[in-house]
């Protein structure tokens, strides 16, 4: 058999749509950023603010493009089976946690050293306000902090993998509840102190409930329509309340955010946009069927966290370029910001691709070959494709099906 016939005879050695899912929120995360974020010049520093609190009826599109929830979604299947892998070649917590920090808090830690010592080489070298720069490189190096709640959930997920076998979704709900407990603390009896607690448990509830892809793809579409518009209509009815935000993410002017830390809100609008996922999903398997779409697919996900790790870096470099020539941000969103909106996708874009190629190559998903080793092979080694590498690890789990042998990592 030729490599050709074999690559296409044989299933894929990857889940095709958990990697589309990762790429596009991790895009739309740095999009969002470079296009619709307003720098604002202070005394402490650049400040960035955002369009949506000057525009009236935009937070709606942060229901859709506020897609942080379908990250830790992907994460926690991808950490399931991951997990399954280190348990079935013999390894164990420390295997797992190693394996999983070494892909991800050595890049970060590099970076923020590096950021660090920019700014006390400029500060000592250049007359510049110390306050000043230090709010510069926080504002530099602040989207990490959901990697460092990520970090914290690869620690426990062994933990949550423990309760998710015995308990199932009976975890889902206690997280909820305690999410919604936490909320009234805070909003009701101003106990401002509990609310960080969120962070863990709001994100940490995403991540649970991507431990039920595999039971998910394999349900009725119902189900899909269910979590879909039963989260639309908890988050309408959340927001109604005049305690929550409309806003996603975080708008100049709101009392609080739904984001800093993270609220009831964020749970109702990941069974939501979770819903919709999985609705679009048979569609978006079909694209991927493609060899454009699929070329997209694995260029995107090969260069996902040195894009993320950077892409502030080289709107920084853009942004300092437009102050050299003149350019002064207006504190509010302009006719002319608005027009400006596709050079800011672009500028930063070129200014961040110079980077990666100097200092992020070395964490670029390698390319796969023509003809990669299966994902999962079965008892006799034949191969087998990623819904049916998780049908027969839950019944393996249960005592009652085939063993498998999992492949190549895919995740973080």
């Amino acid at each position: 058999m030729s490599s050709a016939s074999a690559a296409a005879s044989s299933p894929r050695q990857r889940d095709e749509f958990i990697d589309f899912m990762r790429g596009f929120s991790l895009v739309i995360v740095v999009v969002w950023h470079w296009v619709f974020t307003i720098i604002v010049w202070t005394p402490r520093g650049p400040s960035p603010t955002s369009p949506l609190g000057y525009t009236r009826g935009m937070w709606f599109i942060t229901w859709f493009f506020q897609v942080l929830p379908l990250f830790f979604f992907v994460g926690g299947y991808a950490h399931r089976m991951v997990w399954a892998k280190v348990r079935l070649s013999g390894g164990g917590y420390w295997q797992f946690v190693s394996g999983r920090m070494r892909r991800l808090l050595i890049p970060c830690l590099s970076l923020l050293v590096t950021w660090i010592l920019i700014g006390v080489v400029v500060v000592a070298f250049f007359n510049v306000n110390a306050q000043w720069m230090r709010g510069a490189v926080l504002l530099i190096v602040s989207p990490l902090w959901f990697i460092a709640v990520y970090l914290v959930l690869v620690l426990i997920a062994p933990i949550m993998l423990g309760l998710h076998k015995r308990f199932g979704p009976v975890v889902i709900v206690v997280m909820a509840g305690l999410v919604a407990l936490v909320d009234v603390g805070r909003f009701a009896h101003d106990v401002n102190s509990v609310s960080l607690v969120n962070l863990v448990l709001v994100w940490g509830l995403c991540h649970q409930l991507g431990f039920f892809y595999g039971p998910l793809v394999e349900a009725d579409r119902i189900w899909y329509w269910t979590m879909a518009l039963g989260g639309g209509f908890a988050l309408t009815g959340l927001v109604l309340t005049r305690i929550y935000p409309l806003s996603m993410v975080g708008v100049p002017g709101d009392r609080i955010s739904n984001m800093s830390p993270p609220t009831l809100c964020i749970v109702a609008l990941c069974f939501f946009q979770v819903g919709i996922a999985l609705l679009l999903r048979p569609w978006i398997l079909r694209k991927l069927a493609e060899p454009k779409w699929a070329e997209r697919n694995d260029v995107i996900n090969r260069f996902a966290l040195p894009l993320f790790l950077f892409h502030t870096t080289g709107y920084a470099i853009a942004f300092a370029i437009l102050y050299a020539f003149g350019y002064r941000a207006p504190a509010q969103p302009t006719m002319d910001w608005w027009l400006q909106r596709p050079a800011f996708l672009l500028l930063p874009m070129l200014c961040t691709l110079p980077v990666i190629f100097i200092f992020g190559r070395k964490w670029i998903t390698p390319k796969p070959t023509p003809v990669p080793a299966p994902e999962a092979l079965g008892p006799t080694g034949e191969p087998v494709s990623a819904e049916e590498a998780d049908r027969r690890l839950r019944e393996a789990e249960a005592g009652t099906g085939e063993p498998i042998l999992l492949g190549q990592d895919q995740v973080w």
